[in-house]
């Protein structure tokens, strides 16, 4: 299965949770390739608003540009939602990491698995939080 797919797949199972718990959420279409800023994933019930850049990985690491952080943090502050980086490690679960706990490189930002085990949350405790 190529990247792209595997992502999307990722993004679809991730919006299947939410709304089998009592959240609603989408998928943005193209996220990334738009001239505007925009999450892969928004979710939300009546109390909480997420937005959430995903990435899917078969790595023990994974990166992200300064430009796709940016953005989410833009687009969710204008938005009124929290953002969130969401990672799923091949045979791992979905965890989401806040921008603050990122470990900040010189060009971009990283997160691996032992600090996503230490600093993430699971899907459950994000939409108890």
């Amino acid at each position: 299965m190529n990247k792209k797919a595997k992502g999307s797949n990722s993004e679809r199972d991730l919006i299947h949770k939410f709304n089998n718990n009592g959240w609603v959420a989408i998928r943005s279409a193209g996220s990334g390739s738009s001239q505007f800023p925009s999450p892969d994933i928004l979710a939300g019930n009546n109390l909480r608003r997420v937005a959430i850049e995903c990435k899917a990985t078969a790595d023990t690491k994974k990166y992200l540009t300064k430009k796709e952080v940016d953005e989410l943090v833009f687009f969710a502050n204008k938005f009124g939602a929290e953002a969130w980086i969401g990672v799923k490690f091949d045979r791992m679960d979905w965890f989401f990491i806040n921008i603050e706990d990122l470990e900040k490189t010189e060009k971009s930002y990283l997160i691996d698995i032992p600090s996503a085990k230490r600093k993430g949350l699971s899907f459950e405790q994000l939409i108890e939080k």
